[in-house]
C-alpha cells in the first residue's frame, strides 16, 4: 500500500514519513510494520500493515488539498455548543476522524474562541494537539518550515473580525 519514503498521516498523531518496513515478533506473533517518523514531536511510530485501514493511515494532501484547508481556516467559525462537554466531544470526534478539513475546522474554531473568550485547560490541550496534526501535514505538503505554517495560522485567525 505505502512504500519507504511516502509521506503519510496517522490520525491523532500527525504526518510523517515511512522510514522502513520491518518484520517484528511480538508475543509470538510475527507481523510486518511500517516504521513512521513524525518530525513534529520527534516521534517514531510502528503501524502493523494489517491494521493500516482500521487506523486510518492515509497519504498527505496535495496542493489542491492545502488550498482547501486554507479556505476552511478563512471561513467564519461554525456554531459550537455552549456546553463545554458537548463541544469537547464534537471536536474530539473531528480530530479522531483523520479528516484534515475537520481538524482545520477545530483549529480555526478553538483559535477564535481562545482569542475572544479564552479556553479551558482541556480545550487548550486539544487545540495544541489539533494544531500539531494540522501543521505537520501542511509542513510536509508544502515543504516549508513549521514556523512558516504556524505564523500563517496566527495571521489568518488574528486578521479576522
Amino acid at each position: 500500500m505505502f512504500s519507504i519514503g511516502d509521506k503519510v498521516v496517522y490520525p491523532m498523531h500527525g504526518a510523517g514519513v515511512i522510514e522502513a518496513i520491518e518484520e517484528k515478533e511480538i508475543l509470538g506473533d510475527t507481523k510486518k510494520y511500517y516504521v513512521m517518523n513524525i518530525p513534529i514531536g520527534d516521534m517514531k511510530v510502528m503501524i502493523p500493515l494489517d491494521k493500516v485501514t482500521r487506523v486510518g493511515l492515509r497519504g498527505i494532501i496535495d496542493e489542491a488539498g492545502v488550498l482547501q484547508v486554507l479556505s476552511v481556516l478563512q471561513e467564519k467559525h461554525s456554531a459550537m455548543s455552549t456546553n463545554w462537554n458537548r463541544r469537547y466531544r464534537a471536536n474530539m470526534e473531528k480530530i479522531k476522524s483523520g479528516n484534515i478539513y475537520e481538524v482545520a475546522e477545530v483549529v480555526r474554531n478553538l483559535m477564535v474562541r481562545e482569542r475572544d473568550k479564552g479556553l479551558s485547560t482541556g480545550e487548550r490541550k486539544m487545540l495544541e494537539c489539533a494544531k500539531q496534526i494540522l501543521v505537520s501535514e501542511l509542513v510536509l505538503a508544502r515543504g516549508v518550515q513549521v514556523e512558516e505554517i504556524e505564523g500563517m495560522l496566527q495571521e489568518m485567525i488574528n486578521g479576522r473580525p
